[in-house]
């Protein structure tokens, strides 16, 4: 007796044995002790004096009814609320109460033995809401699953398997196979091949429907193999990928379509270009052999100031030329690239304020610079740059004031290269910060064609040509209160060209 009294004190199973109408506790091991968690004094109670939470609970009745009738009562993964340490906590058994009886068959008590299958009983419920979560999330997104037992092979399928197959029940394999479009067949073979190496299965294909209708699909599958490593199933999805291949396919029409209307455009432009500075270049070109057929005049005496005029517009006709060039290369830099130089960024200033002598002295400018670095670029581009944002620093200006401009810098980084920040500032009439990147944009005017001239391409430009080399280029201000352009301009171009 005491062996078996160690060995039910000592199994892990919690066992409990009860006598009378009102279920005597006259054994109760540590695991059930434990179960209960009311102390180790139980012995002698009775079954509702240790557990007054069950009374509104089926297991005292189930005692009850096993130990009258002598008739095993079997639970499997029932609820049970017990107090533990004063809180109400559910718990998830698989239990029995088993009628013992003595020598001549009469029942004296019935016993009581548990597992506690509560950790189980949730890993369940989580494993069924995934398989639920996962259940609808397949039926919303309109795929259809599939798992091929390649020993009998069967096929096990759910969500819109089926529908997609236009099929009404279970269907072998191979008339799944049959109903592919003759060119995909090869297409499947290649991806099952290539599966045998890699485990994964991925292919698009095209099922023909009964009425020689065409549906796309794509097809993903994973190949299950043995402790041995020899496949022995196949589970994968199929999607419906029609309206995304006519997407695809409308797609690409309106990309060659628009890519095709993008050459006319260019080409167009090309042409426009080429027009534009051939009309431009012609008078030029007459301007320039006038003025030196003047000034060879042998019959005429020129003043001084008469030979300055007249040198000024032979450099005024020879830097417009460059401009046109400018341009010209510009608006064809797409087709052919503007070679990288050594620029003097103080030269390209002084050349600059040359060109706009006459607007500078007509309005009693003062521009005041500092020594600028030199930096790699297109000098056409850089020098159209700095031209546009001191044209327009002098440009706006106000009615009652000379135009001052200040051109200072510093040295900077951008994006981890050397750089320069070449800040712009003037008096003039200012802008609007709302307003700070509309005037980049092409066409864009803020101010009143009557008053100011242009063809609001001038920041444009330089927006592009900032682009075209790597650098940034902002404004602020305030209006009525100045305007300020800050260009950062990497020292050093990373390619040939531009």
């Amino acid at each position: 007796m005491t062996l078996l009294k160690d060995i039910v004190d000592n199994t892990p199973l919690p066992i409990a044995v009860y006598t009378g109408d009102q279920l005597k506790i006259e054994l109760a091991n540590t695991a059930m002790i434990k179960t209960w968690g009311k102390g180790d004094e139980v012995l002698g109670k009775n079954y509702t004096e240790v557990l007054p939470e069950i009374k509104n609970q089926p297991f005292f009745d189930q005692a009850l009814t096993a130990l009258r009738t002598g008739i095993p009562f079997d639970a499997k993964d029932k609820k049970v609320d017990l107090l533990i340490d004063g809180v109400l906590k559910t718990h998830y058994f698989n239990y029995s109460f088993i009628p013992l009886k003595d020598e001549q068959g009469n029942i004296y008590g019935v016993m009581n033995t548990g597992a506690d299958v509560t950790d189980l009983h949730l890993a369940k419920l989580q494993t069924q809401s995934a398989e639920e979560r996962l259940r609808i999330a397949i039926e919303s997104s309109e795929m259809g699953t599939y798992e091929i037992d390649l020993e009998t092979k069967k096929i096990k399928t759910c969500g819109n398997f089926n529908t997609i197959w236009s099929i009404e029940s279970d269907t072998p394999n191979e008339e799944l196979i049959a109903k592919l479009h003759p060119e995909d067949l090869e297409v499947r073979e290649k991806a099952h091949q290539l599966a045998a190496k890699t485990g994964k299965i991925s292919y698009e294909a095209r099922i023909i429907n009964e009425d020689q209708s065409v549906k796309w699909t794509k097809i993903n599958g994973k190949i299950i193999k043995d402790e041995n490593g020899t496949p022995t199933t196949i589970i994968g999805i199929i999607q419906d990928i029609s309206d995304q291949r006519k997407f695809e396919e409308e797609l690409k029409k309106q990309v060659a379509y628009s890519t095709e209307e993008l050459r006319r455009s260019n080409d167009d432009l090309l042409h426009f270009a080429s027009v534009v500075s051939h009309d431009l270049r012609e008078p030029l070109r007459k301007i320039k052999i006038f003025n030196t057929l003047l000034q060879n005049e042998k019959d005429t005496n020129f003043n001084e100031n008469c030979q300055k005029y007249l040198s000024k517009i032979d450099q005024s006709t020879s830097r417009m030329n460059n401009i046109i060039e400018g341009i010209l290369s510009y608006s064809t830099i797409d087709r052919t690239q503007q070679p990288i130089e050594s620029i003097d960024l103080s030269e390209v200033i002084e050349n600059i304020k040359t060109d706009l002598e006459l607007i500078i002295k007509e309005k009693g400018a003062i521009l005041n610079t500092c020594d600028l670095p030199q930096i790699e670029g297109a000098p056409i581009l850089i020098t159209q740059l700095f031209y546009n944002l001191l044209q327009n620093a002098l440009k706006f200006s106000k009615a009652d004031q000379p135009p001052r401009v200040i051109i200072t810098c510093e040295t900077t980084a951008l994006d981890d290269r050397e750089a320069v920040k070449i800040i712009i500032k003037d008096n003039g009439i200012g802008l609007d910060s709302a307003f700070a990147e509309r005037i980049f944009i092409a066409f864009e005017r803020l101010n009143s064609k009557d008053r100011y001239e242009g063809n609001g391409l001038g920041l444009a430009l330089c927006r592009k040509i900032a682009t075209r080399h790597g650098c940034t280029i902002t404004a602020m201000g305030e209006k009525d209160n100045g305007a300020e352009f800050t260009v950062t301009l990497p020292l050093i171009q990373t390619a040939d060209t531009i």
